[in-house]
């Protein structure tokens, strides 16, 4: 299987967006997209090359979701689109993480255990946040307790996660170091690695960027040529994970091996 980008964050942050203009705007998005201000995208959509269906057919890479039953099946679906990234990755968008009792009790699966079966089997992880949104809220650019639920069940993958401050070009300089602030602040309490996660601060879509965000323009265009090059590297990359993987299992069955081998005597 080509190597996998997860995309996570909660309803509205723009990753449905992210990943059109990652396929080169499609006139009416990616197949199956949907984008609005309200939750929209409800269900896990997957983006592969036309010519590779084969990617998608039974017995393939997502077999395994078979065990999250019908109701989570109901909301998987793949959409093949001719795209020359999609020559060289598979990119997975999630419904949006929302609060409360929507969360926990309107869907009929478990939200955080299929985002780590997903995570698990990807090269690349993607939690993006609204810098526009997080300015507006009383409470700043708070994590709820669904998204850190989330973000928690991606833990043994933390070397794969980036963090994405998308639509930075909607604050003024001064907002978008208080909202940067607020987020460090906040993934300090979620994530427990003492590494700092990689944070790229820029808007992603085709359009110019607003006028608050002008100034601060080259950083922008900056911050996102670094998460195109990320990208660019992931096939390269993959094969050495995929070593690594094997190794780290090797030695777990080996140790499993010793702890049968102890138990029997």
């Amino acid at each position: 299987a080509k190597p996998f980008v997860l995309l996570i964050g909660q309803y509205s942050v723009g990753k449905t967006t992210f990943i059109n203009h990652l396929l080169g705007n499609p006139p009416t998005g990616y197949p199956g997209s949907n984008v609005g201000p309200e939750p929209t995208t409800d269900r896990f959509m997957v983006s592969v090359a036309r010519w590779n269906a084969v990617a998608v057919s039974p017995g393939k890479p997502f077999r395994g979701l078979q065990t999250f039953g019908n109701s989570f099946l109901q909301k998987f679906q793949c959409a093949e689109t001719n795209a020359e990234i999609l020559e060289s990755m598979t990119l997975i968008d999630t419904p949006g993480v929302l609060s409360g009792e929507k969360q926990r009790i309107g869907r009929n699966y478990d939200m955080a255990e299929v985002c780590r079966w997903f995570a698990d089997r990807s090269d690349l992880i993607l939690i993006l946040f609204d810098a526009h949104k997080a300015l507006r809220r009383p409470r700043g650019l708070d994590i709820s307790d669904e998204l850190k639920i989330v973000i928690e069940s991606l833990s043994g993958n933390d070397d794969k996660i980036r963090i994405v401050l998308n639509k930075a070009d909607q604050v003024n300089p001064q907002q978008l170091m208080r909202v940067y602030g607020a987020l460090m602040w906040s993934l300090g309490k979620v994530f427990r690695t003492p590494e700092v996660t990689r944070v790229y601060i820029s808007t992603f879509w085709d359009k110019p960027f607003a006028d608050a965000g002008k100034e601060s323009a080259a950083l922008f265009e900056r911050e996102k040529a670094d998460l195109f090059r990320d990208l660019r590297d992931i096939p390269k990359n993959a094969a050495i994970r995929r070593v690594n993987e094997l190794v780290k299992r090797a030695r777990t069955a080996k140790v499993h091996a010793l702890v049968c081998a102890c138990l029997r005597k």
